[in-house]
């Protein structure tokens, strides 16, 4: 037998079953005891949340030939019929690909024949904003004087997008997000029926990656569950099959972004990717971090809204005291909107580094939300003391200057490898060749000899130099020389102090080899 998906296989078949929507449930249960059932309803909700399997079993218990306490019994022909979809009285409809005038006109046609058994016809229309105007059009006559034996039941994610003249005729029940304890709950049970061996951290971050959808959850559980078959799930189990991000990674990679260290932040960035981690998963979770710290920095009693360990929750409190709030609210602000944006970026690893390095040099945005940052990196750099430079002397009595120890300017290595030569002479035609973001960075920097015959590139600036030094662009460097050149050649690279001159610490072996440099914008 083929394998059911556990959202299939466990989709509720009475109402008790249905988790999370408590008041819609006992709505309908008490319209099914009374008598009073509506001729029109509007479920809305997210994904997942209900909204199908709630109007199932209303189409069930409605025709049910012994109802218990509103719900269906499960065990008469009609709810047997009904569970396995040959029953004639319930017509389920994809309004995604039957959204058409002609459509809607063969339930016009249909619904002037009474049911052949069981009390009422129930068609059910899913995702029925998808329908054309049109279409919407010829509904509305039926809707609005529907024969007695016939339930509509309009289900959407989207119902701004229905007209008015249909939602003024129907009963509407907005179906909420569901908690994420009632859903790790829910998969709990469930994986007790099944006998698997769950972590129970590993069930709650699960429920949290749902949002809210008893649906999602499920698929999430299956996934997890599939790659490890007859082992223990645990929490990095979980995160490694989704792609996700330890907390600790965000722990670090905050307290990072609080010291502005450019280079460390773009480490862990490649330490992400080299782990196989979904980048818009990581954004979106790095956000819902900030969210809990600024939680955690607004109120000392958190413990029963926060969804963390008590070793969380002790981090959290100690990196409140790290930030202020503007500059908290800047970095949710900023990952909030970087998460849409990289749902649909193609180099969704530039775009994150990007904002990361941004986040760490105020400097670059001009936009006002960054000028708190750009006073507060002056007043780091005041601290911690401005470099010293030379000063010139005012002239003695002989007329002469008096100057500081003369600086020693770098001399060349007596013996400059031929290969070093040829890859200078070409390495702007070499860099122009590179990604389009490493591309910018190799036209500030400059050339120099190392130690062991290897080529010295001089980054202007730590930004720079982090770039640069990352262990995935020092490759795509060694790659590009040896394609150009059939040579390979060993780089490394370093940072232009502040406030130096390149002169006076490195050999321009540029200048030296008379090479023409050529630049393109």
């Amino acid at each position: 037998m083929s394998y059911t998906a556990l959202y299939r296989k466990f989709r509720p078949d009475e109402f008790e079953d249905v988790k999370g929507q408590d008041a819609i449930v006992r709505t309908l249960k008490n319209q099914i005891k009374a008598g009073r059932i509506g001729h029109a309803y509007l479920f809305c909700g997210t994904r997942g949340t209900g909204k199908t399997t709630v109007a199932k079993i209303f189409a069930k218990a409605v025709n049910c030939e012994n109802p218990a306490d509103g719900s269906p019994c499960g065990e008469c022909a009609m709810c047997r019929a009904v569970a396995s979809g040959a029953s004639m009285n319930v017509i389920e409809i994809d309004a995604a690909s039957n959204n058409g005038v002609d459509n809607i006109r063969e339930i016009r046609e249909e619904v002037a024949y009474r049911p052949t058994e069981g009390r009422y016809k129930v068609y059910i229309i899913d995702e029925v904003h998808m329908l054309s105007i049109g279409a919407f059009n010829a509904l509305l006559k039926t809707l609005e004087e529907p024969p007695e034996y016939v339930i509509f039941i309009l289900a959407t994610t989207e119902a701004h997008k229905i007209p008015v003249t249909i939602l003024s005729r129907c009963q509407r029940y907005d179906f909420k997000r569901i908690s994420i304890e009632t859903i790790a709950a829910r998969l709990t049970e469930l994986i007790e029926k099944e006998q698997w061996d769950v972590e129970e951290k590993a069930v709650r971050y699960i429920a949290k990656m749902a949002d809210g959808s008893m649906r999602d959850s499920l698929s999430l559980l299956d996934q997890c569950a599939a790659f490890y078959i007859g082992e223990r799930l645990t929490y990095d189990h979980v995160l490694e099959v989704l792609g996700a991000v330890d907390t600790e990674v965000f722990s670090r990679l905050l307290r990072e972004l609080i010291a502005m260290d450019v280079h460390r932040v773009i480490g862990t960035v490649e330490e992400l990717v080299m782990q196989g981690r979904e980048l818009s998963q990581m954004a979106s979770d790095f956000t819902w971090y900030l969210r809990n710290l600024l939680l955690v920095k607004g109120s000392d009693n958190m413990e029963d809204i926060l969804d963390v360990s008590t070793e969380n929750l002790a981090q959290l409190k100690e990196e409140a005291q790290m930030i202020d709030n503007d500059t908290l609210i800047r970095y949710i602000r900023t990952f909030s909107e970087l998460t849409n944006q990289l749902k649909y970026a193609t180099q969704k690893r530039v775009l994150l580094e990007v904002t990361l390095i941004k986040l760490c040099r105020p400097s670059m945005d001009s936009g006002k939300d960054a000028l708190l940052d750009r006073v507060r990196a002056i007043e780091k750099q005041l601290e911690e003391g401005l470099p010293e430079r030379p000063v010139r002397q005012a002239a003695g009595a002989g007329g002469r200057e008096s100057r500081p120890e003369e600086i020693k300017r770098p001399e060349l290595p007596k013996a400059l490898s031929e290969d070093i030569k040829e890859v200078v002479k070409d390495f702007r035609a070499i860099a122009n060749e590179a990604s389009p973001m490493l591309k910018i960075y190799l036209k500030k920097a400059r050339l120099s000899a190392g130690e062991g015959n290897r080529l010295l590139i001089v980054a202007p600036d730590e930004m720079s130099a982090g770039v640069l030094g990352s262990q995935e662009h020092k490759k795509e460097i060694e790659e590009l020389i040896e394609q150009k050149v059939a040579k390979s050649v060993e780089i490394e690279v370093r940072q232009m102090e502040e406030g130096r001159r390149f002169e006076d610490h490195f050999v321009d072996i540029e200048n030296l080899i008379n090479m023409e440099i050529t630049v393109e914008d």
